[in-house]
């Protein structure tokens, strides 16, 4: 199981960016942001005793990874077509977590 923490390292150490957390009512709900555009690129939240975050994708690899991976469903409280959601408490492959970190970065700098 990956932790909450080795996300937040990987991203700190590739990007430099920290986590935000924007809501008062929910303390552990924690975005990340580029720091140019202010966009979001990833959001970590505790959802029904699970741990989710949020990447962007591109439309047609969302429906190819939730059809492929059981820990990658439609997004929690954001467009499904365009985002998908990683329950990381669950056996999650770690290269492929950092792999859709980086697309969603890629995906949403300009």
């Amino acid at each position: 199981m990956i932790k909450r923490e080795e996300i937040f390292k990987y991203i700190k150490e590739k990007y430099d960016i920290n986590p935000e957390y924007l809501w008062d009512d929910t303390p552990t709900f924690a975005v990340f942001r580029h720091k140019n555009n202010k966009k979001w690129f990833g959001i970590i939240m505790d959802v029904k005793g699970e741990v989710y975050f949020n990447v962007k994708t591109e439309p047609n690899y969302s429906d190819l990874l939730r059809n492929s991976y059981n820990y990658i469903i439609p997004a929690y409280h954001m467009n499904k077509e365009h985002w998908n959601t990683i329950i990381i408490s669950k056996n999650v492959d770690k290269k492929l977590l950092q792999e859709l970190i980086n697309q969603s970065y890629e995906l949403t700098k300009k």
